[in-house]
């Protein structure tokens, strides 16, 4: 089947919409006339974008406010989309850290396994239970071009991109032919527009702005790839080179180089 439309009775679940990609594919769904089920940890930020949103588009806005590196809110989330009819699922809430993992805060590291991996392992499996019945459903889960190798100072992140990417793929091709659409969305750095100069990291300062991928930018291709079924979309020149020189260098010479970076940033 084609990819869903939008109806009054469906919607469009997007976690992490509080901002970065998720907020932009939410804004590009409300525009495109798709109800939505917004979800982060700051429930007046998702108010305010839904206020915005249904009062520009006219479509019907659900603020489910929660942490899914929790369990309890992971649980209620899921829950809650046992009584909505899911047509299109984008799973966007991440997080990441930077530097020597035996360095890293703990609990921090569990919460990125447990938000980057877990909940989009659960919630994945609970929105296919919906759209594997009914023949029809899209599902775009963000992993990243940082998946594709050993990164050095950012190890736990990696360990759940790589996760989701495999993953991903591996549902893509499974439910070929089943109606069901499932896109890996594996950006490199993305990022607003125009940052200003005192907000800047390293790797806003070391690459030139033309490079760099917008949300907006990312978003919109990202839509367009889900329609057609696409396996695996890598946006933006820097993602696309990413991409290439993860899959094709030696793995013994690139990780060390990108880590040694990595741990810069950790310094920030």
């Amino acid at each position: 089947m084609s990819f869903p439309g939008p109806s009054i009775d469906s919607y469009a679940l997007i976690t992490g919409a509080s901002q970065g990609i998720g907020e932009a594919m939410a804004r590009d769904l409300a525009k495109a006339g798709y109800n939505l089920i917004v979800v982060a940890r700051r429930e007046e930020v998702l108010a305010q974008l839904a206020d915005e949103l249904s009062q520009a588009h006219g479509v019907h806005i659900e603020v489910f406010a929660a942490d899914l590196s929790k369990r309890r809110d992971l649980d209620a989330l899921l829950a809650h989309i046992e009584n909505r009819t899911v047509s299109i699922c984008v799973n966007s809430a991440g997080i990441a850290s930077f530097g020597p993992f035996m360095a890293q805060d703990w609990e921090y590291e569990t919460d990125q396994f447990n938000l980057n991996a877990t909940a989009v392992f659960r919630i994945t499996k609970a929105v296919l239970d919906q759209m594997v019945p009914r023949g029809e459903g899209a599902l775009c889960n963000v992993g990243s071009a940082a998946g594709n190798i050993p990164i050095p100072n950012n190890a736990t992140y990696v360990l759940t991109k790589a996760g989701v990417n495999a993953f991903t793929e591996a549902l893509h091709y499974e439910l070929k032919g089943s109606g069901v659409h499932v896109t890996l969305l594996a950006p490199g750095p993305v990022r607003e527009a125009v940052v200003p100069e005192d907000e800047q990291t390293i790797v806003d300062r070391v690459v030139p702005d033309v490079l760099w991928t917008t949300y907006e930018s990312c978003s919109a291709t990202t839509l367009k790839a889900m329609r057609r079924n696409a396996r695996r979309i890598v946006p933006g020149p820097i993602g696309k080179t990413m991409d290439v020189v993860s899959n094709y260098a030696p793995r013994g010479v690139l990780p060390p180089v990108i880590g040694k970076f990595y741990a810069q940033m950790g310094e920030e």
